[in-house]
């Protein structure tokens, strides 16, 4: 049997995942990160995107994270996201509008332009629909709401 870490991940709004898993893969603000049983104790902010979980029979879940910090600790790692929701729970259509409307907003600048919420709104749905393509890369086809 592989060797595991306790994993959770927590939103503002729920728990999503607490259980044994052998890897976690995340999205740093310095770059990708792998963490595995008997990594260093680390605490990094974390950019939105997916967040991968390798479970302990080796099965893999998906979430997306719209931003947040993740922590290592000898027994446990800990997702600490601002929202995240299963990857397969990605409404995709929704996202590619909502990316369609931040770059329209960029485009068209206004007297009450706000670039940073602008950008941040961009981001987010290009995130989400990395999220989303990751997850159909490794599975195919449309329907990744069954997985």
């Amino acid at each position: 049997m592989a060797m595991t870490v306790h994993c959770d991940i927590v939103s503002a709004e729920e728990e999503l995942f607490s259980g044994l898993v052998e890897r976690v893969i995340a999205h740093g603000n310095l770059g990708d990160l792998g963490i595995m049983p008997g990594h260093a104790p680390l605490l990094t902010d974390l950019k939105p995107g997916p967040i991968r979980v390798i479970k302990q029979d080796g099965g893999e879940e998906v979430f997306y994270i719209s931003g947040g910090f993740l922590e290592v600790q000898p027994s446990v790692v800990k997702v600490l996201a601002d929202t995240a929701i299963r990857a397969g729970d990605i409404d995709e259509a929704a996202a590619l509008e909502a990316k369609k409307a931040a770059e329209s907003a960029l485009n068209e600048k206004g007297a009450e332009f706000d670039y940073g919420s602008a950008s941040a709104r961009l981001a987010e749905a290009a995130a989400q629909l990395r999220t989303v393509q990751e997850l159909r890369k490794k599975y195919g086809g449309p329907a990744l709401n069954n997985r």
